[in-house]
This record gives C-alpha cells, sequence and structure tokens, in this order.
C-alpha cells in the first residue's frame, strides 16, 4: 500500500504530530509512504530524515486545477494508493485529483472546530461523498462537520492518541532556578488569540492578588502574541511567577517537571498536549470548550473544566489542587487511567489503517 499524506503547511503543531506519528507507525512495515506540502517546515524536514520521499505542492486556492493535476500526476507516476489531508483546502484538491486518476482514494482528518460560511456548505455537501471516510478527532468535531455540510455517513470519530511514557527525572526546574518545593504549572501552546495567553496571565495575576505564594507557570512554545504577552507579564509584575521558554521540544522534560497543566483555549479540537499530560499523571485544569469533554468529565476525573475568561473560577481551581492533596492524588491516578483506556495512540493506528484497508479492497 502507498499512502500519501497531503498537508498545506509542513510546520510544528498537532497535526504535523498526527502525520509524522502515521508514518512513523506504517512506512516501511504496513506501508510506503510519501509527503506533499505547500509551506516549507519542520515536518518536512523530519519526514525526510526518517526516508520519506516528500514532493512541494503549489495549492493557491481551493479550486486549484493546476494543482489537482499535478498531484494525480505524482500518484501514477509513485503508485499512490491512499491519498490522506488534513484540512479543506487540501481535501478539496485531493478529491478533484479523481478527475485526472480515478483510482485514488481520499482520506480526510478534521483537526478544527470552526463554523463554516454557506460556500463552504456547498463545497462540503459536493465533495464530501468522494471521500472514503472524513475523521473526526472529537464528539464535538463530528457535529460541526454535520453542520458544515459534510455527509453524516463518511465521518467516524477517532479521538487523538500518544504514545505512553513514563515519568522520568526533569532537568527542568534546576535549569530555570525552580526550588523543589515550588508548585510547577505548565502549559504547551502557540502564542495565537484562540490559545488564551491573555486569559492565562490574568489567572496568575489574580493569584498574586489573593497572596497566593511559591508557585511557577511555565509556558512552552511560541507565535505571533509573543512579545505581546511578554509585555503584559512584565506590566503587571509577573516575571518571578511566569517563565517563556519559547519552542521546545523536550515536552516530556517539561512535564515530568510539573505538578498541573493548564489548556487556556478558546476554542480546542482534542488536544494533543492535554493528554499528553494526564499520561504522566499530572491533572488539568481546561476550558470547556471543543473536544476538551471527551477527555475531561464526570466518568475520568482527570481534571477540571472552567469556562473560558473566567479568572476568578480558573484561579479557584488551581488553588484547590494546590492544597487539597487527596483530590490531587485522585485525579492523578484517574488521569493515567484515561488516556490508557481512551487515548493510546495504538487505537488510532489500527482504526486509521483499517479504514484504508477496507478502501483498497
Amino acid at each position: 500500500m502507498n499512502i500519501l499524506y497531503l498537508l498545506n503547511y509542513a510546520g510544528k503543531g498537532g497535526t504535523e504530530k498526527y502525520v509524522r506519528d502515521l508514518v512513523s507507525e506504517y512506512n516501511g512495515s504496513k506501508a510506503n509512504c510519501y509527503f506533499a506540502y505547500n509551506e516549507d517546515g519542520l515536518l518536512r524536514e523530519q519526514l525526510e530524515d526518517m526516508g520519506v520521499s516528500c514532493f512541494r505542492l503549489p495549492m493557491k486556492n481551493v479550486l486549484d486545477l493546476r494543482a489537482a493535476r499535478l498531484l494525480a500526476k505524482y500518484c501514477k507516476e509513485n503508485g499512490i494508493d491512499i491519498i490522506h489531508t488534513q484540512f479543506p483546502r487540501e481535501n478539496v484538491i485531493a478529491v478533484l485529483s479523481k478527475l485526472f486518476n480515478k483510482k485514488i482514494k481520499v482520506f480526510n482528518t478534521n483537526h478544527l472546530i470552526m463554523t463554516q460560511g454557506a460556500f463552504w456548505k456547498i463545497i462540503n455537501k459536493i465533495i464530501s461523498p468522494f471521500n472514503e471516510k472524513v475523521f473526526a478527532v472529537c464528539n464535538c468535531g463530528k457535529d460541526v462537520l454535520i453542520s458544515n455540510g459534510v455527509k453524516k455517513e463518511k465521518i467516524e470519530v477517532v479521538f487523538n492518541g500518544i504514545k505512553i511514557a513514563e515519568k522520568n527525572t526533569s532537568t527542568l526546574r534546576n535549569e530555570l532556578g525552580i526550588a523543589d518545593n515550588t508548585y510547577v504549572i505548565s502549559t504547551l501552546t502557540r502564542y495565537s488569540a484562540e490559545k488564551g495567553l491573555h486569559f492565562l496571565v490574568d489567572t496568575v495575576d489574580e493569584m498574586k492578588k489573593r497572596n497566593i505564594e511559591d508557585f511557577a507557570f511555565v509556558v512552552a512554545g511560541d507565535g505571533p502574541l509573543y512579545d505581546e504577552i511578554s509585555d503584559k507579564i512584565d506590566s503587571l509584575g509577573l516575571r518571578d511567577n511566569i517563565y517563556q521558554l519559547g519552542y521546545r521540544t523536550d515536552t516530556q522534560n517539561i512535564l515530568c517537571a510539573s505538578d498541573l497543566f493548564v489548556n487556556l483555549s478558546s476554542t480546542e479540537a482534542l488536544s494533543f498536549a492535554i493528554i499528553e499530560a494526564l499520561s504522566f499523571g499530572i491533572p488539568v485544569v481546561a476550558t470547556n470548550v471543543g473536544g476538551t469533554v471527551d477527555i475531561i468529565n464526570d466518568k475520568t476525573a482527570c481534571g477540571v473544566l472552567v469556562e473560558y475568561g473566567d479568572v476568578k473560577s480558573c484561579a479557584d481551581e488551581i488553588v484547590k489542587y494546590m492544597c487539597d492533596k487527596d483530590k490531587y492524588e485522585t485525579s492523578s491516578q484517574n488521569a493515567f487511567a484515561c488516556v490508557k483506556e481512551h487515548f493510546d495512540i495504538q487505537n488510532v493506528f489500527n482504526k486509521v489503517y483499517d479504514c484504508y484497508e477496507k478502501a483498497i479492497k
């Protein structure tokens, strides 16, 4: 089986992690994997290091027939059986490539929780019947896809998953000069509007106003709002409590130094960062949005949800975890169990590959 993964921007976010994990699992054992992209980035470098053949495909717009023709040609030349896309534009172009290569099977994974306008609803009604499957990474994602005009029968919910690793010793506290008795709250994020960094800083400010001591927020990530958030931290005098790490690749090192994890986004599909934190037994305080409710709920009891922008409530829940050892221990034990039962990446590998095989047969 030959599989081509198609992504407009070969960057370094959660979608790229999803593609990289699938390629790592299948390539050379269950399939031969290929990668096509428009804008270059870290993922292309990583896949080439893995021996994956990468192809730049310019994609100017959603109805780019030239891109569809080039894609069809590349697939014919390399015997591609399946194209697996990650976003709407790439998915439409992949389906249009079937005009020039009817044998190709097209899959799409929806990573977004976004209501689309009339144009896209019409496009989805026309295009989605030609997808073999449209994977939704959370239940909310499925509902949004249906409201956006995607054919219901084509949708299958497959939760994101991660590889479960053991918690190891961390060097982060020594690196940052954080004392062993300091309560560390971490987040892995991107400095963009929907990720709630202003909300996070306001929550820290609220905790300081309550004279809460011996805590530190560790923020790993980069993005367009980095300087804006940095200026806000300085203006509120919170530099001693918020550590901006920038973009980091040592996720496990950060999480193993953490007591609590927060995700304060205004919109979220199903966060890799949340389930990765839970896999180390770290309880999570997160916003009640999108697919986060599939992870944190009364059944899993591995954290708590707060409403976006409710600074006082968010501060309350963080302080409860800091002060209530029984609450913390119960959530910590439930966290690992939640990931093991529902978000083991092997489930993703098996379900997606099973769909590939059915399409080919």
